[in-house]
This record gives structure tokens, sequence and C-alpha cells, in this order.
């Protein structure tokens, strides 16, 4: 078998083909390396001016190696084989954007220290208890979830479309956090908002 691409591989083949230095780039696109990435490692910390980093669709099981990478704004990590939320420390001062759909999350824990995230992009998860989703609400920036292909979604379909304004599953993830304005790719309204806080 092929032995996997290593991070440092991946940003020589992205400078060569981009024709720019990596530490200098704001956005670094390191996604759909053949052989795949298996492991975050630090060399990613180099790449200071990144303020997108995107490492989707490898075999990536774990987030690591991001201190250092003082700018990052936006994380994208879907399609790989993440079982958790952790190691952001390094970048919870920044990071706007997680992206992070088609992966393998049951629990949210430590999603609370991303004080600045504004969009969290979850969807095709594991994500199964609504006590996970109360744990955004302590996140007052956050504006936009995106929750489909969830097991938790998935249950409420039988109660009618889930991203039909007015949904019993918007209504109750609004009561969970009031403050969202985007839900499965759906402006929030009015009258929604209104709904989960007598509901609440």
């Amino acid at each position: 078998m092929a032995k996997p691409t290593t991070v440092k591989e991946a940003i020589k083949a992205f400078e060569t083909a981009k024709m720019v230095k990596a530490t200098e780039a704001e956005k670094v696109e390191l996604w759909g390396q053949v052989p795949p990435i298996e492991k975050m490692d630090a060399t990613l910390s180099t790449l200071k001016a990144c303020k997108h980093l995107s490492l989707s669709t490898n075999n990536i099981e774990k987030i690591s190696s991001l201190s250092g990478m003082d700018n990052l704004t936006i994380l994208s990590l879907g399609r790989n084989l993440i079982k958790k939320i952790e190691n952001l420390d390094g970048v919870a001062d920044t990071l706007e954007e997680l992206w992070i759909s088609y992966n393998h999350i049951d629990k949210l824990t430590n999603i609370e220290k991303l004080t600045k995230l504004r969009v969290l992009y979850m969807s095709n998860n594991k994500i199964d208890k609504w006590a996970e989703i109360e744990k955004l609400a302590a996140l007052e920036n956050l504006e936009e979830v995106l929750f489909v292909g969830n097991p938790l979604y998935e249950s409420y379909k039988e109660m009618g479309l889930p991203t039909q304004v007015g949904s019993v599953w918007r209504i109750e993830v609004l009561k969970r956090v009031p403050h969202l304005k985007k839900i499965d790719g759906v402006p929030v309204d009015v009258e929604e908002k209104e709904a989960a806080q007598e509901a609440g």
C-alpha cells in the first residue's frame, strides 16, 4: 500500500502547483491528496499568513498541530475520519468558521473554546443528543450551523421537512441557540425566533 502523503509533501505540491510560497499564502489548499494525508503535523505551524486552510477529503483521524497559525479564520476538514473536536486552543482566538462535515463526530466537547466562531458546518456526522447542540449556546458570535444528516436531525424527518421554516427541528434548535441567523442553509425568520422563545 502507498505511504500516506505528509503535510510537508502536500505543501510542497501546493507551492509548485500555485507558484506561491505557502508561508506567505492566505489560502492553503491541501485537500484531496493522493495518497491521502493521515496526520496533521507541526509543518502546519509554518503557515503564519494562512487565513483559510483546506485539508478536506483526506484520511485525517485527529485534529492537531495548529498552534502557530496565528491568522487562521477558516478551517476546512470535511470528509475525513475525525472523531472529536480537539486541539483547537491554538487557533481559538481567530477561528471564525469550522467546516467539518462528513466525519465521525458524536460530541461537541471543546467547541465552547472557539469564542469567535460564526459558522459551523457539521453535516453528516454522528450527533444524536440535544445536549451537544446546547453547548453551542455559549458561542455568542455563532450565526450559522449545518446539521443535515446527523442522527438527531434525521429523527425529526417524520415531523415534516426539517429545513422548512417553522419546522419542529428548527424551533428546537432555536430554543437552545437563540442567536442563530441561519440553520441548515435557510435563514431564520422573526416568527421562528418568537415561536422558539414561547416554546422555550
